[in-house]
């Protein structure tokens, strides 16, 4: 590390967490969108946006790799089961193939830590919340996100409500 960098503090654990969730997201949406297999857009992602030491402009925070393995591995491998719960928290008219590509890969990672998890799920609503805001900032979709992933919750894990 440089001397102007030495003011530049490591991401917390949180933090690391929270980028793990966002590059899960971002790696099911590059999975869907190239057809790229879940090992290789993983190794895409280890090799570029984790074990960072420092925030600069242009750089990634660093990320929780655990989390993120778990969450797009469980994602890919449950897929069918998570489409089914989103499916049925979303209205009829309006199935889980209509929905944005960032959304539906959204929807799927935070399926899979659901299922997966250890993370309480209001933490993991209110996570992936975040993660809808920084894709769209202006939009309804966070508020969107949020009564979904709540109706998946209650689905997935019963007992925490």
């Amino acid at each position: 590390m440089t001397d102007d960098h030495a003011h530049l503090k490591p991401p917390s654990k949180r933090d690391m967490k929270s980028a793990a969730r966002l590059y899960a997201v971002q790696a099911l949406f590059q999975m869907e969108a190239s057809d790229m297999t879940v090992d290789k857009v993983r190794r895409q992602f280890y090799d570029h946006f984790f074990g960072l030491e420092t925030l600069e402009e242009g750089q990634f925070i660093d990320g929780n790799a655990d989390l993120f393995h778990e969450i797009t591995e469980t994602a890919v491998n449950e897929q069918v089961k998570i489409d089914q719960m989103t499916d049925r928290a979303l209205v009829a008219k309006w199935p889980l193939g209509r929905i944005d590509s960032t959304l539906r890969a959204l929807l799927r990672a935070a399926g899979g830590e659901l299922l997966k998890g250890n993370t309480p799920p209001k933490v993991v609503i209110t996570e992936f919340v975040d993660v809808a805001k920084a894709f769209y900032p202006d939009g309804k979709e966070p508020k969107f996100v949020n009564a979904v992933l709540d109706h998946m919750a209650r689905e997935a894990r019963p007992e925490s409500f």
